[in-house]
């Protein structure tokens, strides 16, 4: 015959004594519940279905379209792939996709900044070791902001999503507590989104008159102090750089 338990004992659902109990100053006796609210959630999901893309099963869709998959399903408002790079949108579709498995108040949704892209990733990058993904994300490319390599990382996490949404409703908005989802800058918006007037402006008789006659005015050269010239070299690498190379090695070696 099993003994009674004691004054400082508990009995688990299934009957037999439980000695997982917290105790607090001595006083109150808490036994340990296994099976939390919190617990059910965080494993109600299983592993995540790994996918593989190659050059034979490849079907890529174009990066507008894309672009507007990920505005649709996230209620965003990017206009690039590049805008991709900041992780922000690639931590809430992991939300999306597993419950729990990531923390969206520590997601930056607001990012403009390098080190703030690979926070970003760093969080990333844990959901994905806690699902079991085995894709190796290239930080060092993807925070950089360059096309291809933000389109081809896209274009793989889309064959990902498509694999594990098991189509449940999901509110975006809601998922990030109000937090404002700016899109990022986009590194080439200062290059390749010239307001169309100056190209006009480069294409008319006037301005190649304007512009032949503004042209012998560097020939009067003007007198300057030699100091303005000197320009101090860089001897290497400034500091903050350092410091986001070494977080992104970090994250290569986990």
């Amino acid at each position: 015959r099993a003994p009674m338990p004691g004054p400082t004992q508990a009995l688990s659902p299934n009957g037999e004594n439980n000695n997982d109990i917290i105790q607090d100053n001595g006083t109150n006796i808490i036994p340990y519940r296994k099976n939390t609210v919190r617990g059910e959630r965080a494993y109600s999901w299983g592993m995540a279905v790994n996918v593989y893309s190659t050059s034979i099963t490849q079907e890529t869709m174009s990066r507008h379209d894309i672009t507007a998959w990920v505005n649709d399903i996230l209620c965003l408002n990017y206009t690039k792939v590049e805008q991709l790079s900041s992780g922000a949108a690639y931590c809430q579709f992991m939300d999306m996709l597993f419950p729990g498995c990531i923390s969206l108040k520590k997601v930056k949704f607001q990012a403009k900044l390098e080190h703030e892209y690979i926070h970003n990733f760093k969080l990333l990058q844990a959901s994905f070791k806690r699902m079991n993904v085995d894709k190796i994300i290239p930080v060092e490319k993807l925070v950089k902001g360059r096309f291809q390599d933000n389109l081809d990382f896209i274009q793989w996490f889309k064959k990902f999503f498509d694999a594990n949404y098991d189509g449940k409703e999901y509110d975006p908005v809601q998922a990030r507590q109000g937090q404002d989802a700016i899109p990022p800058p986009d590194p080439g918006e200062q290059i390749f989104n010239l307001p169309k007037k100056s190209h006009h402006a480069a294409s008319s008789p006037t301005a190649g008159a304007t512009r032949a006659a503004a042209a012998p005015k560097p020939s009067t050269p003007t007198s300057r102090p030699s100091s303005a010239k000197k320009i101090p070299p860089t001897s290497g690498p400034a500091k903050g750089e350092k410091e986001l190379e070494a977080q992104v090695a970090q994250l290569n070696e986990q």
